[in-house]
């Protein structure tokens, strides 16, 4: 637990799909993790930040924006590996987010390298770094929030499709709530630990919800019956691959966990279809304009048809023999 108070994730205004997202990935994290897509102004990283308190370590750790590989995996020192005869490691991003929460906002502006390599290790669960024949292994098991805004740039497909869910974030909030957003903000910045205090009974609550789901998922089978419908509607939606079936099934068995129950059921494969789909579904192609029919032999294309040329005159027959007159010039005197 971090010792600098946080916005508790339960007295966050409205973002209810973000906070049932965040929620399924506390009690399953190899859900993949969640990519949040909005505009700048939305609380991303106040509600990434609360989904720390739901998990056992509390930690909390920020990828910067600009960060080298060194920095996320951590460094191996060769000096020490060939004069003692063991690899010295120094732990980087990806070591001290093990057991949290690793925050990357704005992933859609990383390098793609360093994308690749963070959602392989979030898969993973494990770190491997090896330098001239060196190597050395650790655990980096963490919950992987990714930000974007997208009008500042997309993400390749291939990386989409590996972030197991996907929440979009409207920026037109109603009036009521963003006072009521406004008043928690301001009484949470005037008095932090009162502010957490006020709200910890909730906060725990939320807590022991969610431990208990942990505790009852391995419980709750993977049925053929789910599968069956899941799979039926991932081909309906055109998904490439199969990451998509195998993301909405655990979700909705998570789902399932969240709300106590023994069995994955309709409710659940629906409550968190646009989650595991968004990012994922396939955009109808566009339809391909028709090409006019050639015109019939013999007979001559009207302008704006086929290959008809504007302005042309309809060619005449001429009789056999017939020859062109072609006006002559007078002569100079």
């Amino acid at each position: 637990m971090t010792d600098t108070p946080h916005f508790p994730l339960s007295a966050v205004v409205g973002a209810d799909d973000l906070k049932l997202a965040l929620y399924l990935t506390a009690i399953d994290p190899k859900i993949g993790g969640v990519l949040i897509e909005g505009p700048r102004g939305m609380a991303k990283s106040t509600l990434a930040r609360g989904l720390a308190d739901l998990l056992a370590s509390g930690q909390f750790v920020t990828l910067p924006l600009g960060a080298t590989e060194e920095r996320l995996v951590g460094t191996l020192d060769l000096d020490a590996a060939l004069s003692e005869g063991r690899a010295q490691f120094s732990p980087g991003v990806l070591a001290k987010a093990d057991g949290g929460v690793l925050y990357v906002d704005e992933v859609n502006l990383l390098p793609d390298h360093l994308v690749d390599l963070l959602l392989d290790v979030a898969a993973s669960g494990t770190n491997l770094i090896e330098r001239d024949g060196i190597s050395h292994r650790h655990s980096a098991k963490f919950v992987l929030i990714g930000t974007m805004n997208p009008e500042e740039g997309e993400l390749r497909p291939q990386l989409l499709d590996r972030f197991g869910l996907n929440v979009a974030l409207g920026g037109h909030t109603a009036p009521e709530q963003r006072g009521q957003i406004i008043r928690r903000r301001l009484d949470f910045d005037s008095d932090p630990q009162g502010f957490c205090a006020e709200w910890e009974h909730r906060q725990q609550s939320l807590r022991e919800r969610c431990e208990q789901a942990r505790c009852a998922l391995a419980s709750i089978p993977l049925d053929d019956a789910a599968l069956a419908q899941i799979t039926e509607r991932c081909f309906a939606a055109g998904v490439d691959g199969l990451r998509a079936d195998l993301v909405w099934l655990r979700a909705a068995r998570a789902h399932a966990a969240w709300r106590g129950a023994g069995a994955i059921a309709g409710e659940d494969i629906d409550a968190v279809a646009d989650f595991a789909l968004r990012h994922r579904r396939r955009e109808p192609s566009p339809p391909r304009p028709q090409q006019p029919a050639p015109a019939p032999a013999g007979q001559d294309a009207s302008p704006g048809e086929g290959q008809g040329q504007w302005g042309e005159m309809p060619a005449q027959a001429l009789p056999v023999g017939a020859r062109r007159e072609v006006p002559s010039w007078p002569k100079k005197p």
